[in-house]
């Protein structure tokens, strides 16, 4: 297998692996060390790690102290592969969470804050700061997180909106995460928000709406992830053209739809096995990697690329290790010069004057 590592400018790093759908109470997903070894074992050079697991680190302790910071970074280096990212999916969540919904995320929640949803957003706002911290302290580049939803009860427009609804909505979101971004401006890392369905930043006119309502903060960056755009039936090809200069991570996840007679876009409330949109692992779906990785080439993307494994049908571990090649066949090792150099002619302003006819 080759090493697709790459530390030099404009060049993507990976593969990476997301931690949060394999991290468990059963060896060897139970503890960092050891699902650290198991990644590398696997081929990966990287962890994603969710920085709310237990098992794995603790958050408030790596904001404060450089000492638990290196040791580990040293740990991960020992079994073989360094960290990436951390992530904030959890808390994120809570930033910004709907009263229908309160029910159902109190479970994200420590247990002495469910039922007081003032306590859980302060709570959860107060992770992110001390992610911030944790992924100064770390060495860490980017951040990848979730926006929260004030408004997705209402993402269809029926019944009708009152007027400035949505508006009211997105300043709000940039209340709550003002503050937030200023902090990792601070710690000089980027915040990217996975564009996720359930988040009020589900595409990319979501995205654009919470960009001009934070004042186009430079911190405020996109976690691209192709699997969520396909299931909404976006271009999420042309999704990169358009918003290169704001992805800051990328998640590589496959997925595939199958509209029918019965059922399309919104699922008809069916299982994940009987949607006609549904997370696959790697190469099994219908996304186009190739193009996606030549585009993020093309733009000279220099994040981690890094298999989040979900899928309805296949096993996790086999997915792990499927997807590692699958990535390592992905990368592009970005050209160094022109392939037409060995024609190259002399130039200069006198030559270009004259073969123009000019002089």
């Amino acid at each position: 297998m080759p090493d697709t590592q790459s530390t030099s400018n404009n060049q993507m790093r990976g593969p990476g692996i997301f931690l949060a759908q394999f991290v468990s109470d059963e060896p060897p997903f139970d503890t960092l060390d050891s699902i650290a070894r198991w990644a590398a074992d696997t081929g990966y050079f990287g962890i994603q790690i969710p920085s709310g697991e237990p098992r794995l680190m603790d958050l408030a302790l790596a904001a404060e102290s450089q000492h638990y910071c290196d040791e580990l970074k040293e740990r991960c280096r020992a079994a073989g592969v360094e960290i990436s990212e951390l992530s904030t999916h959890i808390q994120g969540q809570l930033v910004a969470v709907h009263p229908a919904c309160g029910e159902l995320f109190d479970d994200f929640a420590p247990p002495h804050l469910r039922g007081r949803p003032e306590a859980r957003t302060a709570w959860a706002i107060e992770q992110l700061h001390l992610a911030a911290k944790a992924s100064q302290r770390l060495g860490l580049k980017a951040h990848a997180t979730f926006s929260g939803a004030l408004l997705w009860p209402f993402v269809y427009p029926w019944p009708q909106r009152p007027a400035g609804l949505v508006e009211e909505g997105f300043a709000e979101l940039a209340r709550r995460w003002r503050p937030i971004l200023d902090s990792f401006e601070e710690a000089g890392v980027d915040l990217c928000f996975e564009i996720h369905p359930g988040e009020d930043l589900h595409d990319g006119a979501s995205f654009e709406r919470f960009l001009e309502a934070v004042d186009h903060h430079p911190r405020a960056k996109i976690l691209y992830d192709p699997s969520h755009l396909l299931l909404q039936q976006l271009d999420y090809r042309g999704f990169i053209d358009r918003y290169h200069e704001r992805i800051g991570m990328f998640h590589v996840k496959d997925a595939e739809f199958t509209p029918s007679a019965a059922s399309g876009v919104y699922g008809g409330y069916q299982s994940w096995i009987d949607r006609p949109g549904r997370f696959r692992s790697l190469g099994d779906g219908q996304i186009d990697f190739k193009t996606i990785f030549s585009k993020l080439t093309q733009y000279g993307f220099e994040g981690w690329a890094v298999l989040e494994w979900e899928c309805c049908l296949k096993d996790s571990v086999q997915g792990a290790r499927e997807g590692v090649d699958f990535i390592h066949n992905h990368m592009i090792d970005r050209a160094s010069r022109t392939f037409d150099d060995f024609a190259g002619v002399d130039a200069s302003p006198a030559r270009n004057r004259k073969i123009l006819g000019l002089e």
